[in-house]
């Protein structure tokens, strides 16, 4: 085989399928490392598209001991041990919420699945009651704490968003099925969440009082996206991307940068270059809008045309780090939601005023925005 033929993880979320089929990997497995040797409750905010489900199931894989798909990567270097923990994964982007049949299908279907391996109790009916069951008889089972991943917690929440009577009873419910996350922490060996957004994440989770959001760290900023430095790893298709656009090495690194670089997660953040248009430039050997042309979110138009907000005013606009933390219930700022949904990104911070001067990241968005 052709040694520049190369298979491109678009649209891949599990880590084994990737390693597997040897799609080109960049590889964070020495942040995912330090992130599950740290310490052991953490949510994470990122945008769609970004990698967030692939990062889950790299932990999935890791925490079950899947020594096998992590050859020639960093954790092989870094963890000894190898423990097989028990891992309950749920991914709540599985299906849309517009009833409360849909979470409840959802939360029983998952429940059911992790009752066929680690067994049930007939006086356990609840949702919190039987989660609570599976994660003791893991323990007991295995004689190793559980490992829980949350994928998308807000997917319901978001869905629902323009129905506050629906989704009240959403938040409560998905409140009352991870209650059992509190009490059992000697139970657990890590809880990870990842959501587009956090406006509900604090009453959802409130009781978890040791959650670490990790979201505007500036250790964690590259855990997802590729940095500027990964991608000059990936010479052989920047050479190919040069080659089928009649373009130098170096004028082909500044078009990918100014079309897809420049997202910041943190006040010290490094560029970010957002991985799925990355790779499909690479795929297709063309500078196209990949990203924006996967749709708006529904939820951020409803939000946008309900505050009257003009998105020609994008550009510089400034948010207070209160704007970002507010524990609000039903998302009404436009601004925390286009920075977390990946439509603005930190430009600056001022660290008297507590102060970020928000603004597009790069040609993809901007262009977007404006037609």
């Amino acid at each position: 085989m052709n040694n520049t033929f190369r298979i491109y993880p678009i649209g891949i979320q599990n880590f084994e399928d990737l390693r597997n089929n040897n799609n080109v990997y960049v590889d964070k497995t020495e942040l995912i490392y330090r992130l599950a040797n740290t310490n052991k409750v953490y949510f994470l905010s990122r945008p769609r598209r970004f990698g967030k489900s692939l990062l889950v199931s790299t932990l999935d894989a890791y925490f079950r001991g899947r020594k096998d798909l992590f050859q020639g990567l960093a954790m092989e270097r870094l963890e000894k041990e190898w423990n097989v923990y028990p891992v309950l994964h749920i991914d709540f982007s599985m299906t849309k919420y517009t009833t409360m049949a849909d979470l409840n299908e959802r939360l029983n279907l998952q429940l059911c699945e992790w009752e066929r391996i680690y067994g049930s109790a007939p006086e356990e009916e609840g949702y919190a009651a039987r989660f609570s069951g599976i994660i003791k008889r893991a323990y007991q089972q295995t004689g190793l704490q559980v490992v829980v991943l949350i994928d998308e917690y807000d997917a319901p929440l978001l869905d629902s968003n323009h129905l506050p009577e629906l989704q009240n009873e959403l938040r409560e419910e998905m409140r009352k099925f991870f209650s059992p996350l509190k009490a059992q922490g000697e139970y657990l060996r890590f809880l990870f969440l990842t959501g587009i957004s956090k406006f509900s994440q604090m009453s959802i989770f409130s009781e978890l009082n040791n959650l670490q959001n990790i979201s505007m760290w500036d250790e964690y900023s590259a855990i997802c996206g590729i940095t500027e430095q990964e991608v000059h790893t990936l010479q052989i298709d920047i050479e190919q991307m040069a080659q089928a656009n009649n373009e130098t090495y170096e004028e082909a690194c500044t078009h990918l940068k100014q079309q897809y670089d420049g997202y910041h997660f943190s006040e010290n953040s490094e560029d970010i270059y957002n991985p799925f248009s990355l790779f499909n430039a690479f795929a297709q050997k063309k500078y196209a809008n990949f990203w924006f042309s996967t749709g708006t979110p529904t939820f951020l138009i409803d939000i946008l045309q309900e505050s009257d907000f003009d998105i020609r005013e994008l550009d510089n606009t400034t948010a207070t780090a209160e704007q970002f933390d507010a524990p609000s219930n039903r998302i009404t700022d436009p601004l925390p939601v286009l920075y977390q949904s990946g439509y603005l990104t930190i430009k600056s911070y001022d660290a008297f005023f507590r102060t970020y001067t928000l603004g597009y990241p790069n040609e993809e968005v901007r262009i977007g925005f404006i037609e």
